[in-house]
């Protein structure tokens, strides 16, 4: 966490100084920065979906429902990913935009589970 604190740091105090010179250069810089600290989150999944593994071996769980689990999480991570740096670059519309198509997105992958739930509250009261 220290690397990638650093990191983001160095990038935002060099896009600052580039900002005055070259603003274009500025945001490409941003964009790199940020893309790369996107590269140091992704290798964090790796032990989330580890740990959801555990979750399944430990729990009948169906498979499907870690899935839609995961597809909310990367939908969640890269809408803000992308609305952070339209907002970065001024585009505070455009950002907005790209938070509802997430929300909408999230929103649509988690219709199976709102419906199986729906489905074992029916069960338990009887109908």
């Amino acid at each position: 966490m220290l690397r990638v604190a650093l990191f983001g740091i160095a990038g935002v105090l060099m896009a600052l100084q580039l900002k005055s010179l070259k603003p274009d250069y500025s945001v490409c810089l941003c964009l790199g920065a940020s893309l790369l600290l996107f590269s140091f989150a992704a290798e964090k999944l790796e032990v989330i979906l580890n740990g959801l593994q555990a979750v399944q071996d430990c729990l009948p769980l169906n498979a499907g429902y870690l899935r839609i689990l995961m597809k909310i999480i990367g939908i969640t991570y890269i809408a803000e990913f992308a609305s952070d740096l339209c907002k970065d670059a001024g585009y505070q519309t455009i950002a907005g935009q790209i938070q509802l198509f997430g929300k909408l997105s999230v929103l649509a992958v988690s219709i199976p589970v709102l419906t199986a739930l729906l489905d074992t509250i029916q069960t338990f009261l009887g109908g």
